[in-house]
């Protein structure tokens, strides 16, 4: 077996196993567990890598799952990038339509509430573990710290366009001379 087949199969079980963790902020909030699993474990992707696929995906309209896409295009070519997306759609998707068929009745729709607003919580909880792991893989020094916490001011404070916030940041990494 080739090694790029034998890295799509790893990606494609692993997305598999957690797709149906993406509560809330969808797959944006399995981004902590999928760069601990390309980057940290099996160093398919540079952290700046990582962050650059994210960043892409992000940028470009479409599905917010894109990065996992860009992420497994680069780590195991094309295979990889059709099996991680597929690993992340099928699974949920067919809980979802196995749920809608379900009626829901007395005490079972009481206790769906209260897990729809535990699982708000769990939610917040998992896009702040996103937000750490991709601010530690992008932040290189103070340089690049400050950008982040102006960036973070500019949007509690202020509510500032996030493309006026992504020509901002890319002037001042100019600017200081900052690259990837």
């Amino acid at each position: 077996m080739s090694h790029r087949l034998l890295v799509a199969w790893a990606i494609f079980k692993y997305f598999c196993a957690i797709s149906m963790m993406a509560v809330g902020g969808g797959v944006v909030s399995l981004t902590p567990q999928i760069y601990r699993f390309v980057v940290v474990e099996h160093h398919w992707l540079s952290p700046q890598g990582f962050v650059a696929a994210f960043s892409i995906a992000q940028a470009a309209p479409g599905p917010n799952f894109l990065y996992a896409t860009l992420v497994a295009l680069q780590a195991g070519g094309v295979l990889a990038a059709v099996g991680a997306t597929l690993a992340l759609v099928v699974p949920p998707a067919l809980l979802t339509l196995v749920a809608l068929t379900v009626r829901l009745r007395g005490r079972a729709r009481a206790f769906m509430g209260l897990l729809r607003f535990s699982l708000s919580h769990v939610a917040v909880g998992m896009m702040l573990a996103t937000a750490i792991a991709l601010v530690g893989a992008a932040d290189t020094g103070w340089a690049t710290a400050a950008l982040t916490a102006l960036t973070v001011v500019a949007v509690m404070r202020w509510n500032a366009h996030p493309l006026l916030l992504i020509g901002a940041g890319a002037l001042g990494g100019l600017l200081l001379g900052l690259h990837a």
